[in-house]
């Protein structure tokens, strides 16, 4: 069962799609979502649109990241392809998912996202559409006082 608003969240390391060790920042606010697959339509539309949401956002000081169980290599040529500033985590071994409580289905997260500040879950999203699904939760993250220029 995926963690709820107001549970803690666990300390992940993960290398993103450069081969870099990355440890999120938790106690500021943060946008971790889960992802089936790189390269697939739904995907892609999903990360263009944390892309165009971050970049336009930037300002706030809202981390992004984006986490499937695909490999580095695969999220290298997947950012590559679609022009993606912030993090992929490569999570082959399902242990970021597992920590966070994401169902895997076939082998591939189910598609989650968690707002995070002050190291505890504030927002949940399951079973999300990937079209719009960035605007909603940068909209509602300023709804939650969460966007704060820096």
């Amino acid at each position: 069962m995926a963690l709820e608003p107001g549970d803690g969240v666990p300390d992940i390391v993960a290398e993103n799609q450069h081969g870099d060790t990355v440890r999120p920042d938790f106690a500021t606010p943060t946008v971790l979502y889960f992802y089936p697959k790189d390269d697939t339509p739904g995907c892609a539309t999903e990360a263009s649109g944390f892309e165009a949401e971050a970049k336009r956002d930037e300002a706030y000081g809202v981390a992004v990241y984006g986490v499937s169980t695909d490999d580095v290599e695969s999220h290298a040529d997947f950012a590559e392809s679609e022009g993606l500033s912030f993090d992929l985590l490569a999570d082959p071994d399902a242990r970021v998912a597992d920590a966070f409580g994401v169902e895997l289905v076939d082998g591939h997260a189910r598609r989650t996202t968690f707002v995070i500040a002050h190291n505890q879950v504030v927002g949940l999203y399951e079973g999300v559409r990937p079209d719009g699904h960035a605007k909603d939760v940068f909209r509602d993250l300023g709804e939650a006082g969460l966007l704060n220029p820096e």
